[in-house]
């Protein structure tokens, strides 16, 4: 017998905008880098109860690493597992970044106005009535973040080729929501934001 898969989103995500959805439990979310070195803040929380949310700290101190790759468990601050990583082409992804900020961006950049990633998520989680306490330390996909064995960090340049994705399997029904980063101050980008692909597919009965 072979088993049907439903493709139940497949949308493109332009420089800059957002996205935002539920992800049933077992179902497969695809997050491609479309062009390269394009930086993905994501956010993720139980469904049924999203005071349950992605919590970066445990997920680093569980898994023993800094970064998020093949095998990782992305696990919410009541201890429950809110997606596992089943594939990844990029093999490193940041979990110390955050995002950026209208506020961050002028403290850095001196930069007081202009797309951000913050404002993109407030956008993102309104439509699930959250807003600014529901925010919290965020993963970015395809961005590198190295620590220096003196503690340095800095936004470089990331690994991700053109076409490299990672594939998140649901644990329980997720709220996810993401912006496709419009940072042009730092590496993040490649100072260049192009777009990126969110696809989530769900397995049915055998056929």
């Amino acid at each position: 017998m072979k088993t049907t898969t439903h493709q139940l989103v497949d949308e493109t995500i332009k420089p800059g905008g957002h996205w935002s959805g539920v992800v049933p439990k077992g179902a497969i979310l695809r997050l491609t880098d479309l062009e390269g070195r394009q930086a993905v803040d994501f956010l993720c929380y139980n469904a049924k109860d999203p005071s349950d949310r992605y919590c970066a700290a445990d997920t680093m101190k569980i898994s023993g690493q800094l970064f998020v790759g093949k095998g990782t468990k992305l696990y919410s601050d009541m201890g429950n597992v809110l997606f596992t990583v089943t594939d990844d082409t990029c093999g490193r992804h940041d979990t110390i970044g955050g995002c950026c900020s209208k506020e961050s961006n002028f403290v850095r950049y001196g930069v007081k106005e202009g797309p951000n990633c913050r404002d993109n998520f407030l956008r993102a989680l309104s439509k699930f009535g959250l807003g600014k306490k529901d925010i919290v330390a965020n993963l970015n996909f395809f961005m590198y973040v190295p620590v220096t064995p003196e503690g340095g960090m800095a936004i470089v340049d990331g690994h991700s080729k053109p076409g490299d994705y990672v594939d998140l399997r649901a644990e329980m029904d997720v709220l996810v929501a993401l912006s496709n980063c419009p940072q042009m101050n730092n590496p993040a980008n490649d100072y260049n934001p192009t777009p990126i692909r969110v696809e989530v597919r769900s397995k049915g009965r055998p056929a």
